[in-house]
Formats: structure tokens, C-alpha cells, sequence
């Protein structure tokens, strides 16, 4: 990447939610490594970011010239209260902008403030078979604690679900 290419990470603003699902819906219509099956609206994804954002977790885009090419969050891992400093990680990468390194960028400054929020633990779900997304995970701490098999159901198969967990 050259200097005019450089990759900017800044907070989250509501003016994002469109190009989030944008990048989002590429993944849902043609992936398994979310197990939504139709693209949230605008709104759903809107009034989601809404909730992170008041409870100030992390949101974390990734801009290049101005333009979004990704994005990563930690948000609570389960509602009830006992597991308030437990997150769950996302990241999600522009599909021309895979493999140039966002996601490593993403994760390295999610952890980084995810730890300063006060998050005590991140998990990473991941599909089974995403060699990349375990290898980044695994690039950045994480370690696999188990495979979970036959949870979801897209795409007319069964998939597996990698559980991966980081001390921050």
C-alpha cells in the first residue's frame, strides 16, 4: 500500500451505517462466516451500533482516502450481567480489500480497546473452515478451545462453529 493509500482507523459515526451494510450484506448473501440469511435493514444495523455505542464499546472503522473498507467491534458476549467483561469480537473487511492486511489492523487496535474499556476476555465464533480469520485470531493470542459442530445451517450445509478466546 503506498503512501496515498494509507489505512485511517476512527471511531464509528451514524453517517457508516449504510456502507456497514454495504460490506455486511456481501458476507450474509454469500458466506457462511455469518449465520444471518437475510441482510438486516438499515435500521436493525442502525439501532445495533446504537446499543455498542451507548455502552461504549468498541467500534472501529477502517478507512482508506476517505472510503470505508471495514470495520471491527467488541460488544458484550452474552446479556446477563455475569459476563459484563466478556466481548465478543467481529470484523468485517470490504470483499476487493481482503488480504492487504485490514484485519489485522482492525483486531490489534479492537484488543487495544477493548482492554481499555475493561473487557477481561474476548471470544472469537468463527466457521469453522475460515482458515484466514483463525490464523489472524490465532496470529493475535487467541486460542482454540473447541469446535462446535453442525450449529448452523446455510446455504443447504451444516457448518461448524470454532470457539476462540484472548486474556486482554
Amino acid at each position: 500500500m503506498n503512501e496515498n493509500n494509507r489505512v485511517v482507523l476512527r471511531p464509528y459515526i451514524k453517517a457508516d451505517i449504510s456502507v456497514i451494510r454495504n460490506i455486511y450484506g456481501y458476507y450474509v448473501k454469500n458466506s457462511a462466516v455469518t449465520f444471518e440469511l437475510e441482510v438486516p435493514s438499515e435500521k436493525q444495523i442502525f439501532e445495533k451500533f446504537e446499543i455498542m455505542q451507548k455502552a461504549n464499546h468498541p467500534i472501529i472503522i477502517a478507512t482508506i482516502n476517505n472510503e470505508i473498507v471495514g470495520f471491527a467491534y467488541a460488544s458484550t458476549y452474552r446479556p446477563r450481567e455475569a459476563y459484563r467483561f466478556t466481548c465478543e469480537n467481529a470484523i468485517y473487511i470490504d470483499k476487493d480489500m481482503r488480504g492487504i492486511g485490514l484485519g489485522d489492523l482492525l483486531l490489534g487496535e479492537l484488543l487495544k480497546q477493548a482492554k481499555e474499556f475493561g473487557f477481561n476476555q474476548m471470544i472469537a465464533i468463527v466457521t469453522a473452515g475460515t482458515d484466514a480469520s483463525i490464523a489472524l485470531h490465532k496470529k493475535h493470542g487467541f486460542e482454540i478451545l473447541g469446535e462446535f459442530p453442525e450449529l448452523g445451517y446455510k446455504f443447504e450445509k451444516w457448518h461448524n462453529i470454532t470457539h476462540m478466546q484472548k486474556k486482554l
